[in-house]
């Protein structure tokens, strides 16, 4: 089994693994709040929508897409220099409770209405990963707190979808992105903690 893993990584093409070393520069330039993230989700996303559809997960390859533009939007968002745009938020966990059965039930919705145009077994899962990514990169971009507790999950799911459809550097790409996500929190925690009391941030 570890030398199948093996060579699966060595068999790894140089698109993927650029795609990944980027993607790693994102997410640690995100955590760090730089707005370099920005320029390497755009080149990662860009790599990614081709290589997803190679392999027929054509949810993963429209999301990566849409990760293209909201790096532009990202960036923009974070540049504009107010003090308002450099605030972390948060959203009340109620607002998360109604939310993600919802974004759960519209993936689901797309699956079904896929099936007749893709085979995958992997659609369901692979639609719902992509409705909570989208509002997710949304968060990202506005700052909420809580969007690195969804990536937390988004990131287990990815693992395994990836790992099943032979994208192994990818799976680990995001096995790693789920201690990140856990990094990030709390990167972003103090901070909003710093705001909400300057003077007890690390009591």
């Amino acid at each position: 089994m570890i030398d199948t893993f093996i060579q699966q990584l060595i068999d790894t093409s140089a698109l993927e693994w650029a795609a990944v070393l980027f993607a790693l520069g994102y997410v640690w330039l995100a955590a760090l709040q730089s707005s370099w993230c920005w320029l390497c989700a755009f080149i990662s996303t860009g790599i990614y929508t081709f290589l997803f559809w190679q392999v027929t997960l054509p949810f993963q390859s429209v999301l990566n897409f849409f990760y293209m533009l909201m790096a532009i939007y990202g960036y923009y968002q974070w540049q504009r220099g107010d003090e308002e745009k450099q605030t972390i938020y948060s959203l009340s966990w109620g607002w998360h409770l109604v939310m993600v059965p919802l974004l759960l039930i519209a993936g689901w919705g797309l699956a079904t209405v896929a099936e007749g145009q893709f085979s995958n077994q992997f659609l369901w899962l692979d639609a719902c990963i992509q409705v909570l990514s989208v509002v997710t990169t949304f968060m990202v971009a506005h700052k909420v707190l809580q969007n690195w507790v969804y990536w937390f999950f988004i990131n287990l799911a990815s693992a395994y979808l990836y790992g099943q459809t032979g994208l192994v550097l990818t799976a680990c790409l995001f096995t790693c992105y789920v201690g990140f996500s856990v990094y990030g929190y709390l990167q972003w925690r103090t901070e909003y903690r710093e705001q909400q009391d300057p003077q007890h941030a690390y009591t």
